[in-house]
């Protein structure tokens, strides 16, 4: 039984959408690492809880089949602030997010780290 939930989950992540544009906080890479975690085995791995397994599953094609946006949809596709998807797509990818803490740097701080050798918490030590 635990070889056809592996077989399950594994069809999960490759139907499972990643997003470069998301480095390191993306749901499908996470998806991936940790049902690698858990299946260390592959096939043979034993499952301590099956039921909790197959509700998980569940839970993340409920997830994945977008159940919940077709079950309940929404009259528009905007925010109250009035910002589209695709805008909120493009103001959380990973480069606008880093540019947006680049320009919370102080000036001082900005020129430190550009002709300093080492970096600024090294510093502080």
């Amino acid at each position: 039984m635990a070889a056809s939930r592996y077989r399950r989950f594994l069809r999960l992540c490759e139907e499972w959408p990643v997003e470069d544009s998301k480095r390191q906080r993306d749901l499908g890479l996470f998806l991936r690492q940790r049902v690698a975690q858990a299946f260390r085995e592959g096939e043979n791995t034993p499952i301590a809880d099956p039921e909790a397994c197959d509700q998980m599953y569940e839970s993340l094609v409920r997830i994945h089949t977008n159940f919940y946006k077709n079950k309940y949809p929404r009259l528009k596709d905007t925010t109250f602030t009035g910002v589209t998807v695709e805008d909120c797509r493009i103001i959380l990818a990973t480069d606008i997010l880093k540019q947006m803490e680049d320009m919370k740097k102080g000036t001082w701080k900005r020129l430190r780290e550009n002709f300093s050798a080492k970096k600024p918490e090294e510093d502080l030590k």
